[in-house]
């Protein structure tokens, strides 16, 4: 697979977004299973891994350690900081104290079998601290051997440069993807003025824009997607208008609609790799074609101009966690 520069850091053009693996989807995956997927990712030439503490909590970046440990030096983890894992604590508790912060970084490299972490994210960006003292936690990692490169998840423009001015930013995580793209107004060129990298997550629409899932599709239990708005029956059908103009396109293109959603954040920009996620290796390798899908400029045009007739409906988030968004 071809290889990307965010930031300072190279990586292959697709990463794998571990998430699901373990969260959010549902009961986690058998181990081995995961495992062998994981590895199936190496040999498919993916490089760049991403996981998080809050994943689990802690049983992502464990599997992924054990994973990933016979690959040490041949590729990159991502994982997160900032999230307050204490009893009695909330999904919407967030610390981002210095002190915690480096508590968090040791404990994720024994858990990842790592040295160093390559790419540790700010998860979500907390009010009560300022990004320079996150920012400058973050240095100090990185001046003691740590922690290689420095990322924010889900931040607004002015944060993103309140931190770049303090230590270096090499990437930001957030979702964009053709059905949410509210990243083009700020972020964006923000981004591409800095020098900073962008990892899509959601890439595919949490699943939807692969053109698997309609109204009547039933998650399983503890699968976060039925908490948000965005997949409510009702949403799911109005959006379906989404999913059809997607689905002409690419077979106008020889492509599956997952390969032209991938290939159109490929073709954006060359600093965007995304992260999508999946449990199937048959998913797996139909992600790495999209590595290869080329579209032109006329393509591009066409996928706009035929996506921007349709508005998607539904929020991506319920309230309180898209308050924790774009701050």
């Amino acid at each position: 697979m071809q290889q990307r520069q965010i930031g300072n850091l190279e990586v292959s053009a697709l990463g794998l977004g571990c998430m699901g693996l373990t969260f959010g989807y549902g009961p986690a995956t058998d181990r081995r299973e995961a495992i062998e997927l994981i590895r199936a990712a190496v040999e498919r030439g993916f490089t760049f891994f991403d996981t998080a503490e809050v994943y689990g909590p802690f049983a992502n970046e464990e599997l992924v350690g054990e994973a990933l440990e016979p690959f040490k030096g041949q590729v990159a983890i991502a994982t997160k900081f900032g999230a307050d894992l204490r009893p009695g604590k909330t999904p919407f508790d967030l610390n981002s104290r210095p002190e915690h912060v480096k508590a968090v970084a040791d404990a994720s490299l024994k858990r990842l079998r790592v040295e160093a972490i390559d790419l540790f994210y700010q998860h979500r960006v907390d009010p009560k601290v300022p990004i320079e003292d996150v920012a400058g936690a973050v240095k100090e990692l990185i001046q003691e051997g740590k922690v290689k490169h420095f990322g924010l998840s889900e931040a607004g423009a002015a944060t993103i440069r309140r931190a770049h001015a303090v230590q270096r930013v090499t990437a930001v995580q957030s979702e964009y993807s053709l059905w949410h793209r509210a990243l083009e107004r700020e972020v964006l060129p923000t981004l591409e003025e800095l020098g900073i990298g962008l990892v899509p997550f959601g890439p595919l629409g949490k699943g939807y824009l692969t053109a698997t899932i309609d109204e009547h599709t039933e998650f399983a239990a503890g699968d976060f997607r039925n908490m948000i708005p965005r997949f409510t029956p009702e949403a799911r059908k109005a959006n379906r208008a989404l999913v059809e103009v997607l689905a002409m396109l690419a077979a106008r293109m020889q492509v599956t609609p997952a390969q032209l959603a991938l290939g159109w954040l490929l073709a954006r920009k060359p600093w965007i790799v995304p992260i999508p996620g999946t449990r199937k290796l048959e998913r797996l390798e139909e992600n790495a074609a999209a590595a290869d899908v080329e579209l032109a400029t006329a393509d591009l045009a066409a996928i706009d101009e035929a996506t921007a007739k349709v508005t998607v409906t539904g929020a991506r988030y319920p309230e309180p966690l898209e308050r924790m968004t774009g701050r």
